[in-house]
């Protein structure tokens, strides 16, 4: 793996000299936009729309726009907004696992200590893994600030890029029903979530989807033309839950 980020993790007063690698990979298959008449590539160009001509990667700079001109940023300028984040990731606070709701998760990020840094690395790994407690931090990459929780996965420091408050929509625009659930109806739900009760294993569930598609990558590439499927899900009316809920329960009773 190569590191994607260098700097240091700090608690307290100790600092930790740390490499960060991505903790996971996109696994689509990677396809290319093509021309619907010659199949030909298309590419994407960086057009100054001035002059119509492509620019090169050394010659663009990035700007904001103020009163109609533009304040061009240069490297040091990302540095200065907060050189001291650009370098650590410093935990301000710990928080219970069970108080950070799944929707603030954005992207995973192993942590490796550097030379010198094993031991504190250990200690910081077996603290947070006993207490079963998240650091929370905040350091800059690529520039942008990244709100952060540092957790513990097989023994391995990880630190969670999670959203901002702000990032978060207010769901209170969508349209709820509030039909009423009776009581028999709840004991059935939960008497079914209970036969559907397992312990958690990552390794049972694969990408299906993406193997079935290389599949029909494959077939087309020898000329046969791909059987599509049609697939409507039913949905079940008020009328006939309960019975969906009891049908569900003997299937599940049945399959264990």
């Amino acid at each position: 793996m190569r590191s994607i980020w260098n700097g240091t993790i700090g608690f307290g007063l100790v600092n930790i000299p740390i490499k960060m690698y991505s903790a996971s990979e996109d696994r689509r298959i990677e396809l290319d936009m093509l021309d619907s008449d010659d199949h030909s590539r298309i590419r994407y160009q960086r057009i100054n729309e001035k002059t119509g001509k492509e620019v090169e990667w050394k010659d663009i700079v990035k700007g904001y726009k103020m009163d109609d001109k533009y304040i061009v940023l240069e490297d040091d300028d990302f540095e200065q907004a907060n050189a001291k984040k650009s370098k650590i990731i410093e935990i301000d606070a710990f928080v219970n696992e069970t108080d950070v709701a799944d929707l603030l998760f954005k992207k995973p990020y192993f942590l490796e200590p550097q030379k010198d840094g094993g031991k504190a690395y250990n200690l910081l790994r077996d603290a947070l893994k006993k207490s079963k407690k998240l650091g929370i931090a905040t350091f800059v990459m690529r520039q942008k600030e990244n709100l952060s929780l540092v957790g513990v996965y097989k023994d391995v420091l990880v630190l969670h890029v999670i959203r901002f408050s702000d990032e978060i929509r207010d769901p209170k625009d969508l349209k709820i029903s509030s039909s009423k659930v009776t009581k028999k109806e709840a004991e059935m739900a939960q008497s079914l979530i209970e036969n559907y009760s397992e312990k958690f294993d990552l390794k049972k569930y694969k990408d299906v989807y993406n193997d079935q598609l290389m599949k029909i990558i494959q077939s087309k590439s020898k000329g046969k033309k791909a059987t599509v499927k049609k697939f409507e899900p039913e949905n079940t009316p008020a009328k006939d839950l309960m019975a969906k809920l009891k049908a569900s329960l003997e299937k599940r009773k049945k399959a264990s």
